[in-house]
C-alpha cells in the first residue's frame, strides 16, 4: 500500500518555506495589527453564520432543546441522569445521556445569553474548525487557491449538517486530532519497537490523544472516529511492516506501529472515563449497528446527490481520487486508509459528510500541492500553462509568508469580543438589532406551543419526534413528552409504533389508544391530520397552518 517511489516526507516537501518568495519588512505593529488571510476566513465564516441569514439554520434542529434542559436539571442537581425524566411513556427508564458536558456548557450559554449566544458558541465553534483546516490545508500543500478551494468546498458540502448541537465539536476535535496523528508519524525516530522510551513517547505528541479523548468521550459519540483514525494508521504501519522490503522502513513502520498501539490503549482506557463506564461502549455500538435506525432516520440514510451541498461533496471526492492518480511519490498506507473510511462513511449516511469532507481535505491537498509543482516544471507540458502555475505558486509563496509574519489575528479578536458583546447585550448593538436568534416559526409549533401552556395541558399529547425537543425546551417541566429525538432511548419498537401513527399504517388507532393519547399535535399536511378530522371522536382546538392540534372528546383516563 505503499504507492509509487520513495521521495521527501510531506510534511516537509508541502509545506511553503519562509524563505520561498521574498516579501516587504513590515514593523512590528503592523505585523500584529495586519489581518492574515486566515483571520479573514475565520472572520467570514462567523460574520455568515452568526449575522446573516444562515444562522437560522443553526437551529433548525430542535433536539437542541433536551440538551439545554438536561444541562438546567444537572446544574440543578448536582447529578448527571441516568433515567429518563422528560417523557410520560418512558418516565424513569434508564437513559444515557452520553452528551452531558455538552449539554451542561450549552445551558449554561443560554441562561446568561439565551439563543443568541447558543448560535454565537456553535458558529465559533465551526469558524475555529474550517480556519484550522484552511491552515493545514495551505500550509501541507503550499498552494493559497489550492487550500482555499479544498476548504471551501468541505465548508460547502458541511452544509448538510450544520447545526447547533454537539457534533460540530467533533468536527474540531477531528481535525485536531488528525494533525495530532499525522505530525506523529515522523516524531520518535530512535524508537524501539519493543519498549518505547517514555521520554521520546512524549515528544511525538500522542500523549495528547488520550487527553483530548476524556472531553469528547463526555461531549459527543462520535468519540468512536477517534478510535477509528488510531486504528486505520496503526493497520497502515503494520502493512507496512508486513509488505517493504528495505530494511530502514520496516524498522520505522515497526516504531511507528509500537508508538500507536501505546496510544490506542491509553485512549481506549480514556473513554472509560465517562458516567456509565464500558456500558456506554455497549449502548453506542447497539445504536449504530441496529438496521432500523439505519434506514429510517434521515440523518443516517445515504447522501441525495442531487442537492447543492452533496455535489460539493462529489467534487472534492473527484479532486481527490484524481490527486491519488496523479500526484508524484507517494501516499502512506494510513492515509490512503483514511480516504477510503471517508468515502465508505458519507456515501453511508449523509451525517457524515461533514466529517469525510474534512478527512478528504486534509489528505488531498498536500497531493494535489504536489501535482501543481510537478506540473508546473515539467518540460512536456505547455510553456504558457507552466508559467501560469509558476506565477500561481509565486503568489502562494508570498501569501503564506504574509501568513507566518501577521500573528497578531486583531481582527478576529475584535470580531469575537464585538459578537459577544452584542450577544450580552439582547442581540443589539447601539439603537440596531443585529442578531435575534429565535426557532423559526414555520418550522416548529410556536404559537400552538403557547396554545398548550395556555390550556394547561401536560402530557398525553402526541407530536412528531423532530418537535420533541422543542416542547420540552419551551415547556419542561410542566409538559412530558410523548416522544423526541433521542431514537437511542426510545427504542425499535415504541418507534415503529410511531411511524405507524405518522403513516397511517394499519393499527395507528390502537397505538393512540395504548400510549392514552388524549391531544395530537401534528403538522396540517401529515395523513393524520386529515384522518382525524374526518372522527367524531376527535375535534379541532387549534390550527394555524403551522400546526394543528387535536382533542379528543372524551379524553382516555390514565
Amino acid at each position: 500500500m505503499e504507492l509509487g517511489p520513495k521521495t521527501a516526507d510531506p510534511h516537509t516537501s508541502a509545506q511553503p518555506s519562509k524563505d520561498s518568495a521574498p516579501v516587504p519588512s513590515h514593523p512590528a505593529w503592523f505585523r500584529w495589527l495586519m489581518p492574515s488571510v486566515t483571520d479573514l476566513v475565520f472572520v467570514l465564516q462567523l460574520g455568515v453564520l452568526v449575522y446573516a441569514p444562515l444562522h437560522s439554520a443553526l437551529l433548525r434542529d430542535a433536539g437542541l432543546g433536551w440538551h439545554i434542559r438536561n444541562g438546567e436539571y444537572m446544574v440543578a442537581t448536582r447529578s448527571v441522569p441516568r433515567v429518563d425524566y422528560f417523557s410520560y411513556t418512558k418516565s424513569g427508564q434508564p437513559w444515557y445521556a452520553w452528551e452531558w458536558l455538552y449539554d451542561v456548557l450549552i445551558w449554561l450559554i443560554d441562561a446568561r445569553l439565551g439563543l443568541n449566544g447558543v448560535v454565537l458558541f456553535s458558529a465559533l465553534v465551526i469558524a475555529v474548525t474550517f480556519t484550522l483546516l484552511f491552515r493545514l490545508a495551505l500550509a501541507r500543500s503550499g498552494h493559497l487557491l489550492i487550500g482555499a478551494g479544498l476548504v471551501l468546498l468541505a465548508a460547502a458540502a458541511s452544509t448538510t449538517h450544520v447545526l447547533a448541537r454537539p457534533h460540530v465539536l467533533t468536527w474540531l476535535f477531528t481535525v485536531i486530532w488528525w494533525q495530532i496523528l499525522d505530525r506523529s508519524q515522523s516524531a520518535g525516530e530512535g524508537f524501539s519497537p519493543v519498549a518505547v522510551r517514555p521520554r521520546e513517547f512524549h515528544r511525538s505528541g500522542l500523549l495528547w490523544l488520550p487527553a483530548l479523548m476524556l472531553l469528547w468521550v463526555n461531549i459527543h459519540g462520535g468519540f468512536v472516529l477517534g478510535l477509528v483514525l488510531l486504528g486505520l494508521y496503526l493497520t497502515g504501519h503494520l502493512w507496512t511492516w508486513l509488505t517493504v522490503s528495505d530494511g530502514e522502513q520496516r524498522q520505522q513502520a515497526a516504531k511507528s506501529a509500537a508508538n500507536l498501539g501505546i496510544a490506542t490503549a491509553l485512549t481506549t482506557l480514556a473513554t472509560l472515563a465517562n458516567p456509565y463506564g464500558y456500558r456506554l461502549h455497549l449502548h453506542v455500538y447497539g445504536y449504530l449497528s441496529n438496521r432500523f435506525f439505519m434506514d429510517h432516520i434521515q440523518e443516517f440514510l445515504s447522501p441525495n446527490f442531487h442537492g447543492q451541498a452533496e455535489q460539493r461533496f462529489e467534487a472534492l471526492l473527484l479532486l481527490t481520487i484524481a490527486a491519488l492518480a496523479i500526484a508524484p511519490g507517494r501516499i502512506r498506507a494510513g492515509q490512503l486508509l483514511v480516504v477510503l473510511f471517508a468515502v465508505h462513511a458519507a456515501l453511508f449516511a449523509v451525517r457524515n459528510v461533514p466529517i469525510s469532507a474534512i478527512l478528504l481535505t486534509l489528505v488531498s491537498a498536500p497531493l494535489l500541492g504536489k501535482t501543481a509543482d510537478w506540473a508546473g516544471a515539467h518540460p512536456e507540458l505547455s510553456p504558457l500553462f507552466r508559467g501560469v502555475l509558476t506565477r500561481l505558486h509565486a503568489f502562494s509563496a508570498r501569501i503564506s509568508n504574509l501568513e507566518y509574519r501577521f500573528r497578531g489575528h486583531a481582527l478576529p479578536v475584535v470580531a469575537v469580543v464585538l459578537s459577544l458583546w452584542i450577544s450580552f447585550h439582547g442581540g443589539r448593538l447601539l439603537s440596531h438589532q443585529v442578531l435575534a436568534a429565535r426557532w423559526d416559526p414555520n418550522r416548529f409549533p410556536v404559537k400552538a406551543t403557547e396554545f398548550l401552556a395556555a390550556q394547561g395541558i401536560h402530557d398525553h399529547v402526541f407530536t412528531p419526534d423532530d418537535w420533541g425537543g422543542y416542547l420540552i425546551y419551551q415547556l419542561h417541566p410542566r409538559l412530558k413528552v410523548m416522544v423526541d429525538d433521542r431514537h437511542d432511548f426510545y427504542g425499535e419498537p415504541f418507534l415503529k409504533d410511531y411511524l405507524r401513527v405518522k403513516s397511517l399504517d394499519l393499527g395507528w388507532k390502537t397505538v393512540l389508544e395504548q400510549q392514552r393519547v388524549n391531544w395530537v399535535l401534528v403538522p396540517p399536511r401529515w395523513p393524520v391530520a386529515s384522518a382525524l378530522k374526518e372522527m367524531p371522536e376527535w375535534k379541532v382546538l387549534y390550527d394555524d397552518k403551522v400546526a394543528i392540534l387535536f382533542g379528543r372528546v372524551t379524553p382516555v383516563h390514565p
